[in-house]
């Protein structure tokens, strides 16, 4: 019995046992682990021989379910087929976890919104990603790459970027190529402003990438001049400070928290 790869899944599955080892061997953390997506349970194999953890899946596709149940003795209780996205996982995990896994490419950006919706609950992440979004999200400040989520991630976690993965790894090979990085939760325990508005004020800013900040942040300016009572004149002074002049990649988490607090 074989698992057909369905394009709408993003499912690529990877084939290379050494890589695979490598990608368990890179998870650190020890006690329960949901690891998602297992597909044909390329990773579950070397998740199941590690007795310090405490191994659940999540996989959606039910032919992938059904195979698992059929090759892995003891799945039962362990495996949830379901949506990660919509999985509840304090009910799930009611203390800390790990997670690990082949993310599919194509809602990789949205497990780890759905991640940094935990994060106080999740201190250490391995997966494989693609490339390109590895880089980015373990870019620096500076970088035409750095963006989004490389703030709200960096904001919680330090990240590494582990290895490179190519195509040939896969089947099928993908049209990019891929990395596995590991995310630790670092000790920041706030950002020392209002995190609603943190999130608000790095995605409003790289909206508008290319422009300066006083573009893209001149509605929320706007709100706080209208909460503060003060003229058109008060408003131009406040958007003219340095910072506005500013594009947000040159932003690091500390400024981004600062410019947070400016329009609080």
């Amino acid at each position: 019995m074989e698992v057909r790869a369905k394009k709408a899944l993003g499912q690529h599955f990877l084939t290379d046992q050494r890589i695979a080892k490598a990608i368990v061997d890179a998870l650190e953390y020890k006690g329960p682990v949901l690891e998602v997506g297992p597909g044909m349970g390329v990773l579950t194999q070397y998740l199941l021989q590690r007795s310090d953890i405490d191994l659940k899946l999540v996989e959606i596709d039910g032919e992938s379910v059904d195979y698992l149940l059929a090759h892995f003795p003891g799945m039962q209780g362990r495996l949830l087929q379901a949506d990660f996205l919509t999985l509840p996982l304090q009910r799930i995990f009611p203390e800390s976890f790990g997670i690990i896994g082949n993310f599919p490419y194509n809602i990789s950006s949205q497990i780890f919104f759905k991640i940094l919706d935990h994060k106080d609950s999740v201190p250490e992440v391995v997966c494989m990603i693609q490339k390109e979004v590895a880089e980015r999200l373990a870019e620096k400040p500076g970088s035409k790459t750095y963006g989004i989520l490389s703030v709200l991630l960096q904001a919680w976690y330090d990240i590494e970027y582990l290895f490179s993965v190519g195509s040939g790894c896969f089947a099928p090979p993908p049209k990019v190529e891929s990395a596995v990085i590991r995310l630790r939760r670092n000790g920041r325990t706030s950002l020392g402003c209002d995190e609603k508005l943190f999130k608000s004020v790095v995605k409003t800013a790289f909206g508008q990438r290319r422009k300066m900040m006083r573009n893209p942040l001149r509605p929320l300016a706007a709100a706080k001049a209208v909460r503060e009572g003060w003229s058109d004149e008060q408003l131009s002074e406040f958007l003219a400070q340095p910072v506005f002049a500013l594009r947000p990649e040159v932003l690091s988490v500390e400024d981004f928290a600062a410019l947070t607090l400016l329009l609080t």
